[in-house]
């Protein structure tokens, strides 16, 4: 894992990890590859086309713990040469032992 640069508010980590979500509002879970994380949001590589602004229920599994963050995407696209999408999602519901968990898991990382 290392980090990726950008110019984010939030240090992005390289996470390559199998989280599940649940489209706010719908019963079922899916499951997408995560690419990176910070304490702000993911990006998730996935099946499914999610619109922009979609809630996402997520599960994200950090080292041994599972987060479960709301999250509101904020962009979303075609994979290019692929039947899968890539998806923004901005963290929006985060309980705060959770938060803090995750901003020590990238501070570690760094």
């Amino acid at each position: 894992m290392e980090k990726e640069k950008d110019s984010r508010n939030s240090p992005r980590l390289v996470f390559h990890s199998k989280i599940h979500y649940r489209l706010r509002g719908k019963p079922d879970f899916d499951s997408g590859i995560c690419r990176n994380i910070s304490n702000g949001g993911l990006k998730l590589i996935n099946e499914q086309f999610i619109p922009i602004s979609t809630l996402v229920m997520l599960e994200i599994n950090v080292l041994n713990r599972v987060l479960h963050p709301v999250g509101r995407v904020a962009w979303s696209m075609p994979l290019p040469h692929s039947n899968r999408n890539q998806t923004g999602i901005e963290f929006v519901e985060f309980d705060s032992k959770e938060q803090d968990y995750l901003k020590d898991f990238i501070q570690m990382q760094a």
